[in-house]
């Protein structure tokens, strides 16, 4: 799975390596960002031109739910069968998304507990998670957007530490995500695979960042395994 990530790279950095044509928000860094909060994204809105770098709730609300909570277990999307899942298959075929990211966290599990990773390029440079995003209508009236972070088995470099990763998409691939006619599925789905490349690399980082409230540039510091 996916539960935590950081994005501490600027608007303007990530339009080099993500294709964002609108910036919509002002990006503040994080670097220990949890399920229910706010995160960027990229996605193509019905009313706006291009492709958007917008926020979004992370925790995917099916248009359908009656309680805005089921969201906080629908953070990750398996790739595998996200398709056919009635959570999210409308999203799969009609709204899908990037999510920006300086790095991703994940938990290896140890004799005595489980220690954190952190996961990033080697050359330093912020990637995109394949998402998928929705909107709800809650009985106010109020419209909220939300999302989830597609998940596949890891690769051989990953594997050790956790049998999951997030989906990491390259240049071609995020905008043939964004793009791609919802009715060839085959090639969607071919883009839902481990990262192939060899450029991830990732250190053990402090407990203390199992905090979502600790949120500063410590969290990403290498430590002892």
């Amino acid at each position: 799975m996916c539960g935590r990530f950081a994005l501490f790279h600027d608007a303007v950095s990530l339009t080099k390596h993500v294709p964002i044509e609108r910036v919509a928000v002002s990006l503040q860094p994080r670097y220990n960002i949890a399920p229910t909060q706010a995160v960027a994204a990229v996605l193509c809105l019905p009313e706006e031109p291009g492709r958007t770098l917008d926020m979004l709730q992370w925790g995917l609300v099916p248009f359908w739910a009656k309680d805005v909570r089921m969201g906080s277990r629908m953070i990750n999307a398996r790739a595998e069968t996200a398709a056919e899942k009635p959570a999210y298959r409308a999203a799969f075929k009609r709204r899908r998304c990037l999510l920006p990211a300086s790095g991703y966290y994940e938990w290896k599990k140890q004799p005595y507990g489980k220690t954190p990773y952190y996961f990033s390029m080697a050359d330093g440079r912020p990637f995109s998670m394949a998402g998928l995003w929705e909107e709800w209508n809650s009985p106010d009236g109020e419209l909220l957007h939300t999302c989830s972070i597609l998940t596949t088995e890891a690769s051989p470099g990953v594997a050790p530490i956790h049998h999951r990763m997030p989906v990491i998409l390259d240049a071609d691939a995020q905008l043939r995500w964004l793009t791609t006619d919802p009715e060839d599925h085959t090639q969607l789905q071919d883009l839902l695979k481990p990262y192939p490349r060899d450029d991830l690399r990732a250190h053990p980082v402090s407990t203390q960042m199992n905090a979502a409230a600790w949120d500063d540039p410590s969290c990403i510091e290498p430590i002892l395994d």
